[in-house]
C-alpha cells in the first residue's frame, strides 16, 4: 500500500492524516519485508545527488519512498555490535545519522533507559537503525546506563537522556523508547506531533495488538521539548516496574494536552520476551504516588533533577550516558531467612518416662519455632499485604 502525503506524519484523532482517506490503513503483516531492504539502493531511489546550494534546500520527500510498511524481526541470536556496525555504514560515532541526499525534515533523539540488558540493546540497534534510515530523518540514539544497584528508575533515566541530549544538539524530537519494544511497520515515523504528546507503541504482540486500556502511555512515545517543559518532564520518584508511564499520561492531561496515536494497523510492536528484572521488581508504592500526582506533577520533575553523569563515551552505534542517580529512599525489604528446624534425635529414649519427656521438649520446641515462623512471615508480608489493599482499592 502506497500512503498519499499531507503536511503531517502522524494520525492523531484530531484528524490530521498521512493518508488521503479516513479509513484506517490497511498492511500485510503475513509477508513482511527485511528490515535492512532499500539500504543498498538508497541512491538509486531517491533523485539525482544535487550539489552546493541546491543539495541545502532540497527536503527530503515525505512520505520516504524507501518505506516498505511491515518488516520482519529477528529475534534471536542478535549479532554483535561490529557486525551491525557493518550493515550500516553510514551511522557515524554516537550513533547519528543523516540522509546523505537530502536535508532532512525531521531531528530525532532516541532516549533508552537501559541496564544489564545487552542481548536486548544488540536487537534493537539491528533493528531501529535501518528502520530510521529509511524514514529520511536525523537522528541519533542514546542509551542511559543506570550505574549501581540501586533499584532501576526508568522515569528518572528518561529525564536524564532528555536533558543530556539536548546539550548536545538542537533536537525538535525526543523519543522515549524501552529496549525490549521493535517497531514492526516503517510507516510509523518517529516524528513528533507539533501540538500533542504522541504514544506510538499502540498494538503490542504482548497485548494481542490492541491498546491495553485508554491512558496507557508506556513503551514508546514522543515529545517535543516544548511539551516536554510544559509537563515538568517525568518523575522522579517511581523507583521499580511499574507506576510511572501512568504518571507520564496524567502529567499530559493536567498540563492542558491530550496523547495523540497511530492507527492500530501502523503502530505494531514486538516485545523481546524475557524474564523479570533484578533491582527492578514492581514498585509497592507506585499506586500511592499515582494518587498524588496531580498535586505533585509541577515539583516533581525537569526542575527537581539530580543526578552525576559519571562518563559519556560515543560508541559506534549509540551515545552512552552512565548515570548515577542516587538510591530508592523506600528500598523493598529483604526477605529474612527463616530458622531451621531443630534435627530428631537419631535413636528414641527406651525409657518410656524420658521418652514422654524428650517428647514434651520437642512438642515445645516445635510450637516455639512455629511461633517465631509466624512472626518472621508477619513481618516479611507487611508491605506485600499494604500493596495488595492499596491495589484493591484503586
Amino acid at each position: 500500500m502506497r500512503a498519499q502525503c499531507r503536511d503531517a506524519v502522524l494520525w492523531p484523532s484530531s484528524g490530521l492524516s498521512l493518508y488521503s482517506s479516513s479509513a484506517e490503513p490497511e498492511f500485510d503483516y503475513s509477508r513482511p519485508h527485511d528490515v535492512y531492504t532499500n539500504l543498498s539502493q538508497l541512491s538509486a531511489l531517491l533523485p539525482p545527488h544535487p550539489s552546493g546550494a541546491e543539495q541545502q534546500h532540497r527536503g527530503c520527500l515525505l512520505p520516504s519512498p524507501l518505506l516498505v510498511g511491515p518488516v520482519s524481526v529477528r529475534l534471536s541470536s542478535p549479532l554483535s555490535l561490529e557486525e551491525i556496525k557493518e550493515k550500516n555504514p553510514l551511522v557515524t560515532p554516537g550513533g547519528h545519522y543523516r540522509p546523505p541526499d537530502c536535508e532532512p525534515r525531521h531531528h530525532t533523539a532516541i532516549v533508552v533507559p537501559y541496564r544489564n540488558r545487552q542481548s536486548h540493546l544488540r536487537t534493537l540497534l539491528y533493528h531501529l537503525h535501518p528502520f530510521l534510515q529509511r524514514q529520511q530523518i536525523h537522528y541519533g540514539i542514546y542509551i542511559v546506563h543506570q550505574s549501581g544497584n540501586s533499584t532501576f528508575n526508568r522515569a528518572k533515566l528518561l529525564n536524564v537522556g532528555v536533558r543530556e541530549a539536548l546539550k548536545e544538539e538542537d533536537w525538535g524530537c525526543i523519543f522515549l523508547h524501552d529496549v525490549d519494544l521493535l517497531p514492526e511497520n516503517d510507516h510509523n515515523t518517529y516524528t513528533c506531533h507539533p501540538q500533542y504528546p504522541t504514544h506510538l507503541s499502540v498494538a503490542m504482540d504482548k497485548f494481542r495488538y490492541r491498546l491495553p486500556y485508554p491512558q496507557y502511555f508506556g513503551g514508546v512515545s514522543a515529545v517535543t521539548p516544548d511539551q516536554y517543559l510544559k509537563m515538568n518532564g517525568f518523575p522522579n520518584q517511581y523507583w521499580g516496574w511499574g507506576g510511572e508511564d501512568d504518571d507520564i499520561a496524567a502529567r499530559v492531561r493536567l498540563s492542558g494536552m491530550k496523547i495523540v496515536r497511530p492507527p492500530v494497523a501502523v503502530g505494531h510492536y514486538k516485545m523481546i520476551k524475557h524474564k523479570g528484572d533484578k533491582g527492578n521488581e514492581q514498585n509497592p508504592r507506585r499506586f500511592d504516588l499515582l494518587k498524588h500526582t496531580r498535586l505533585n506533577w509541577r515539583s516533581d520533575g525537569l526542575n527537581s533533577l539530580t543526578y552525576e553523569l559519571l562518563s559519556k563515551e560515543l560508541e559506534p552505534l549509540y551515545t552512552n550516558l552512565s548515570v548515577n542517580i542516587g538510591e530508592d529512599p523506600h528500598p523493598p525489604p529483604k526477605k529474612s531467612a527463616l530458622p531451621k528446624p531443630a534435627p530428631y534425635p537419631a535413636e528414641r529414649p527406651k525409657d518410656r518416662d524420658n521418652d514422654k519427656e524428650t517428647l514434651g521438649v520437642q512438642s515445645s520446641q516445635a510450637t516455639t519455632l512455629e511461633e517465631g515462623h509466624l512472626k518472621v512471615t508477619n513481618r516479611s508480608s507487611d508491605v506485600g499485604q499494604e500493596a495488595a489493599v492499596k491495589q484493591e482499592s484503586v
